[in-house]
């Protein structure tokens, strides 16, 4: 929050990368309303470009439609040269196992809800209650993915590990090199250019509030849908309602997100609590009082970064 009150630099445009997105964002536009915000995930554009080479599509023959909350995304429409590319889809991950074992959690997912979501197989395994209850889920659903993070346990940590004892020395040589100026993939730039360079205008999936974008999620929660940048700032585009399956899914996070950023504002402990509660996974695990053990023991490791809940 204090990076965000814009003191320094009351006119930017601030662009969030970091997670937890959606409580991020939705903190930050709470409190600066009218400032130019929102949060960027790599996930949308990045299965998109997966899907695309999954059925022999080139990605500038894609368009699409995402919808829903950051990290429970799903494409509500997935068109290769303006046809319905669900059937193509459904029939790689169906009959290619080389395809179904990538991304098992999101595979079955999609063959589950009939939309594909946007995230990794392993993050998506830690957002409901079907993929993790047990050993031998995990075991089956979590492990053998060939996809980047399949479900494997601490598997960033496993990577920031890795980087230990290199990254310091890795960033000095980087920052020793000559720039690299083409520009990437990332939507930072195109952004910053439609709204401050020579004004061409950029459509992206982006983390803004619920002002009437999706019907039926909550209102006012941070949701990830299509946005606009231009010389006018950012305009969300509406989205309609989502399909119930979705919208059961992507809601009941969201409710949460929304009790987790008001209990960290007012420092209340027991709305944290409760927030955790209901998440799906925690509470297909473990009971009432099980998790109010978990809550207090983050509570306490975590004890110096948190000091609004100091005393409560």
């Amino acid at each position: 929050m204090h990076i965000s009150e814009g003191e320094n630099c009351p006119g930017a445009v601030f662009l969030n990368y970091t997670n937890p997105m959606a409580m991020l964002c939705r903190a930050v536009q709470g409190a600066y309303p009218h400032m130019l915000t929102s949060g960027l995930c790599h996930s949308v554009q990045g299965t998109a470009q997966m899907l695309a080479g999954w059925i022999g599509a080139k990605a500038d023959e894609i368009t699409y439609t995402c919808a829903g909350i950051n990290h429970q995304a799903f494409y509500t429409r997935f068109l290769w040269n303006g046809e319905d590319a669900y059937p193509l889809i459904r029939k790689a991950v169906t009959e290619q196992p080389e395809v179904y074992n990538e991304e098992i959690v999101r595979n079955e997912m999609f063959l589950a809800l009939g939309y594909y979501p946007t995230e990794s197989s392993g993050h998506n395994s830690e957002y409901n209650a079907w993929f993790r209850k047990r050993p031998d889920l995990i075991q089956k659903y979590c492990t053998t993915g060939t996809g980047w993070n399949p479900g494997l346990y601490a598997y960033i940590l496993g990577e920031y590990r890795e980087k230990e004892t290199s990254w310091k020395r890795e960033i000095q040589e980087w920052l020793e090199q000559a720039p690299e100026l083409t520009r990437g993939e990332e939507y930072a730039a195109y952004i910053f250019n439609a709204i401050l360079g020579d004004g061409t205008m950029f459509k992206f999936n982006g983390n803004v509030r619920n002002f009437g974008l999706v019907d039926n999620l909550p209102y006012g929660c941070c949701v990830e849908v299509p946005v606009l940048a231009s010389r006018h700032g950012l305009e969300p585009i509406r989205v309609g309602a989502l399909p119930p399956q979705l919208a059961l899914l992507s809601g009941t996070s969201a409710q949460i997100e929304e009790m987790a950023v008001a209990g960290s504002l007012a420092g209340d402990r027991e709305m944290i609590y409760r927030a955790i509660c209901y998440d799906p996974l925690t509470s297909a695990v473990l009971s009432l009082g099980e998790i109010r053990a978990m809550v207090d023991d983050l509570f306490r490791v975590n004890e110096a970064w948190l000091p609004q809940f100091a005393g409560r």
